[in-house]
């Protein structure tokens, strides 16, 4: 681990975060520098020249839905005109709620007086989130050494600093602070130089960016709200941007007004979804991926001729029960195992799922083969160009890395997939943004492979990378395994 020096103001900050800390942290020291700006600048010129700095203790509110308790993680440090950025406060952030304590980010603020009465609106108003008196000196000091600012919530707009409620919400900070030391230390084992693999195709695919420019247009034009049946696709960062806009997320079409502007996801639905919509007299607008209607055309091709349909793919996701709607009593199967179990009485024809992982989706395809010798595929695999090339780049740099982080939301097939196929060579794990990184996956790892499913937004791939340079240089080279110029048009509905 780094030499890691966590400075505090006052002994009641800097004896609550030494009992925290375990007897085996070595290479820890906590240094109390005195309240105020002045006293916080006589201890930074005497300040180690290196290893992380973490300045940590009280702090006050400015923003009114912080409470007593609550730890504010400093995404940047204002102090005057100078504003000290601390890109590793996702990371930190993260760590801090997976620890149970209640963590948000955002900027510090240090002055050099107490904040009180209608300053502290004033203040407010500029984005910070929280202020100090100590922060700022230190922060000038570091030169470009790891840096953190933890402020734990005493006072707040509704509870001032002098006031009966200050009591309370000294003890519920100082037992905060008492549970901040051990994440500081994993912190600091995480704080190394590193290379990070980038793989190449990542992020958005054609049918991805399609989908969110419909709503996006669909909004212009028709202004908020637009509603969407399901997510529109599986990325919880798309989907609240879009919220945000004016979009209104739904479950079933009972949810939307008669006669709304309504949005049909990426995934597709079953042509009964379709005949509701008709019935509600709904403005439907179809941002079905074209590979996925593809799917849908082969299910019907296939059961006009008298087969069996057979899709590969997982229960429950929402392509599977799109393309099993086409067609009734077409079966899913989602493993080898099941092949065996399939009726023998008509000739079969199978399906995948856009989103699967191609070798593991090749392999039941082969015992539905091996089965029914005269079973008939898709032309080509269903499995579509993007979850191909992802998976291949995946693999490249997996086989280089300690570690792969693969960025994309819990519900997202084709970033499961990416997770699974990078594993078999690395530990991987699948991450919504940079406040889901355990530090502890950190530690040691010289060497990161980063990828990002077809559904997660290119910015937060770059956040990742932001957020680790917190922690040490980061050099970044990239791996790229296929060029993707496919485009599809958009439907007639959200064209001028």
């Amino acid at each position: 681990m780094t030499g890691l020096l966590i400075c505090t103001a006052l002994g009641i900050e800097a004896s609550a975060v030494r009992r925290g800390l375990a007897a085996s942290a070595t290479g820890v020291q906590v240094l109390q520098t005195g309240p105020g700006p002045h006293r916080a600048a006589r201890t930074a010129a005497g300040l180690p020249g290196s290893g992380a700095l973490a300045v940590v203790g009280f702090g006050g509110a400015l923003d009114g839905s912080l409470r007593p308790g609550d730890v504010l993680v400093a995404s940047e440090i204002r102090f005057g005109e100078q504003v000290f950025p601390c890109p590793s406060a996702p990371l930190l952030a993260g760590e801090l709620a997976r620890a149970g304590l209640p963590a948000h980010l955002g900027p510090l603020l240090t002055c050099d007086h107490v904040v009180t009465g209608a300053e502290r609106g004033r203040l407010a108003e500029t984005g910070a989130r929280a202020v100090d008196m100590e922060t700022g000196p230190l922060a000038a000091s570091v030169a470009g050494r790891p840096l953190a600012a933890l402020r734990v919530i005493v006072d707040t707009p509704d509870a001032p600093l002098l006031s009966p409620a200050t009591l309370r919400g000294a003890n519920l900070a100082r037992r905060a602070l008492h549970r901040v030391g051990p994440v500081l230390t994993r912190w600091a084992a995480a704080i190394a130089p590193r290379t990070v693999l980038t793989a190449s195709p990542r992020s958005f695919c054609a049918g991805v960016e399609r989908a969110i420019e419909i709503v996006e247009l669909a909004l212009e034009r028709h202004g908020p709200p637009v509603y969407v049946r399901k997510q529109i696709v599986h990325n919880e960062h798309v989907v609240r941007e879009l919220e945000r806009r004016g979009a209104v997320f739904v479950d079933e079409l009972d949810e939307v007004p008669s006669g709304a502007v309504t949005v049909f996801s990426a995934h597709g639905v079953a042509p009964s979804v379709r005949e509701e919509a008709g019935r509600r007299d709904l403005r439907v607008i179809d941002a079905t991926c074209p590979l996925v209607a593809k799917v849908h055309a082969e299910a019907r091709r296939f059961a006009g001729r008298g087969r069996l349909v057979v899709l590969i793919g997982h229960a429950g996701h929402e392509e599977v029960e799109g393309t099993l709607g086409e067609v009734p009593g077409s079966v899913l199967v989602e493993d080898v195992g099941e092949v065996a179990e399939l009726p023998a009485d008509r000739p079969v024809a199978y399906l995948m799922q856009t989103t699967l992982a191609a070798d593991e989706a090749e392999e039941v395809a082969a015992a539905i083969r091996h089965r029914f010798p005269d079973a008939e595929g898709p032309p080509q695999d269903d499995i579509c160009y993007a979850t191909t090339n992802r998976q291949a780049a995946v693999r490249a740099v997996a086989d280089l890395a300690d570690l792969v982080l693969v960025v994309g939301s819990a519900n997202s097939s084709n970033s499961q997939r990416l997770v699974e196929v990078a594993g078999r060579r690395a530990p991987a794990y699948l991450i919504d943004d940079p406040g889901d990184i355990a530090l502890e996956w950190l530690a040691g790892v010289g060497t990161v492979g980063l990828t990002a499913g077809a559904s997660a937004p290119p910015s937060l791939v770059d956040a990742v990378v932001t957020a680790l340079g917190g922690l040490g240089a980061v050099t970044v080279e990239e791996r790229r395994v296929a060029e993707e110029t496919i485009r599809f048009t958009l439907p007639k509905e959200v064209l001028r």
